[in-house]
């Protein structure tokens, strides 16, 4: 017999949008801090829309409610348990996740049904079915969201409660000590990822030098940014023109760098100049422009370019770590010579 739920009749939805909203802010142990997804769905909307989905109203109750007055004061208690659900910080927290699960348990007469998202993407939907208790199926066509689903939904289950395996967190808390969810796998995750860096660092540190700032302090290099270029066309001009869709670097509020190009001596040079770039894209559909003589290039000659392999690239900033983040930083001349050196293929 059907059941009428409580989404189909009400739901405190000021909690869950103000929940939902402050998802955006949330940088730490987010899954959309795992990897970037479009339309990714707020875990707070997916908490509240399944455990509402499951839960019965209690106008489906006329025995045990039966009158307006018992059905309203039972459905405001259904919603304080579906506020504390969609909190950030009860994602884990076990007397709410118990609270939310007891009434899916009483709603399905002990046999909560499985939940199946096709098209899971960035994987809200499955992982907040796993957190209430409900068994998840998640595919996708896409196989980086189906890497996402594996790394949030299919792996951490398998190791969870089992005790770590790297020597260091063996050693400092002993396999005897009661390791409670993904925590242990969350410990191998951090020392062999600290390991793999640790050894790329051996082998390819040397390609990324310290350099200086603004204010003469070394910085640790983390990447570096380059520009296509193909020559200019024009004979009164033939420098090598960048075809980039941006000049800015960052738009962080209080951190914004652009680059900014100069012509010397019939050579395009670039540094770097805080706050946003005026200077609009070098490429459309249509063509390029040359940011030296502003002549327009032909879509047709860049691909010629590119297909006789006269095409070249042009280092336009350095990306360093600071106190305060990321920072850019123009391209020295120990770096122009290192990246020569590079040299492509797997170690």
């Amino acid at each position: 017999m059907y059941k009428k739920k409580l989404i189909e009749v009400a739901l405190p939805l000021e909690a869950i949008n103000n929940a939902s909203a402050r998802e955006k802010s949330i940088r730490h142990g987010h899954p959309s801090t795992l990897h970037l997804w479009w339309s990714r769905k707020p875990t707070s909307t997916a908490r509240a829309v399944i455990w509402a989905s499951l839960v019965d109203d209690p106008s489906a109750h006329p025995d045990k409610f039966p009158t307006e007055e018992l059905q309203n004061a039972e459905r405001q208690r259904l919603f304080k348990i579906l506020e504390d659900l969609v909190i950030w910080e009860n994602s884990t927290n076990e007397k709410v996740l118990d609270a939310a699960k007891a009434e899916i348990l009483k709603s399905t007469d002990g046999n909560p049904p499985p939940l199946l998202d096709p098209f899971a993407g960035g994987g809200a939907i499955p992982l907040e079915a796993q957190r209430l208790g409900l068994k998840a199926y998640a595919s996708d066509l896409n196989p980086v969201a189906v890497m996402i689903n594996k790394a949030m939904i299919e792996i951490p289950p398998k190791f969870a409660d089992q005790p770590p395996v790297n020597p260091e967190a063996c050693e400092k808390f002993g396999v005897e000590n009661k390791w409670k969810g993904a925590t242990a796998l969350a410990e191998d995750v951090r020392y062999y990822g600290e390991w793999m860096k640790a050894e790329a660092f051996k082998r390819i540190g040397h390609l990324y030098p310290t350099i200086k700032d603004e204010q003469g302090i070394k910085r640790t290099v983390i990447a570096w940014i380059w520009a296509r270029t193909v020559q200019c066309p024009n004979p009164a001009c033939g420098v090598q023109m960048p075809l980039t869709t941006k000049f800015t670097m960052s738009k962080k509020k209080g951190n914004e760098f652009h680059v900014v190009p100069e012509l010397k001596d019939g050579e395009l040079t670039y540094r770097l100049k805080s706050g946003r770039s005026k200077m609009e894209s070098t490429v459309n559909r249509g063509g390029a422009v040359c940011i030296a003589c502003q002549q327009p290039v032909d879509r047709d000659y860049i691909r010629s370019e590119f297909r006789g392999k006269r095409n070249s690239s042009q280092m336009i900033a350095v990306v360093a770590e600071s106190d305060r983040g990321r920072i850019f930083l123009a391209p020295s001349e120990e770096h122009l010579s290192i990246s020569e050196e590079a040299i492509l293929g797997w170690c």
